[in-house]
């Protein structure tokens, strides 16, 4: 995580909190962050998504690391943390996106209760990279969605 890239996308993600755009969800281990997520209360960007599910929070950034700990439940806590936060906050329903090469991710998702809308987009976003670098990226992916019990 001590990459200029890493620490200038979490510290956006801080800011986005800050204003209440974002909750910015950190898993640790002992005393070292091992994975990321946040909420996007005013839900994904792509105007595909948005036409069709207005006001839906999504679920965005999950990342878990180093990857040798993958597969360990971080992701899934993270996934419930949120899901947690967005029922409290009395939505009846969350999103998130995945990109079409990110099978084992899907996997998951679909496991825990996300279900395919039959929205897809090009998940844009850009980032810096170790040296500092931007790349700008359009990853094809598909928007999936959970119902909440409990929400108001």
């Amino acid at each position: 995580m001590p990459s200029p890239g890493r620490t200038r996308r979490h510290a956006a993600r801080f800011d986005r909190q800050e204003q209440g755009l974002t909750a910015f969800l950190t898993a640790w281990a002992d005393d070292v962050p091992v994975g990321t997520a946040q909420i996007l209360w005013q839900g994904c960007a792509a105007p595909e998504v948005q036409a069709r599910l207005p006001g839906c929070p999504e679920l965005n950034g999950l990342g878990i690391w180093p990857p040798e700990l993958r597969s360990r439940g971080i992701g899934t806590a993270l996934i419930r943390a949120a899901e947690e936060q967005v029922r409290a906050a009395g939505h009846t329903l969350i999103g998130l996106g995945v990109d079409d090469d990110n099978h084992r991710a899907a996997a998951l998702y679909l496991r825990i209760g996300y279900r395919e809308t039959g929205c897809r987009y090009l998940d844009r976003y850009a980032y810096l990279d170790d040296d500092g670098v931007r790349h700008e990226v359009a990853d094809p992916a598909r928007f999936l969605v959970k119902e909440l019990d409990g929400g108001a």
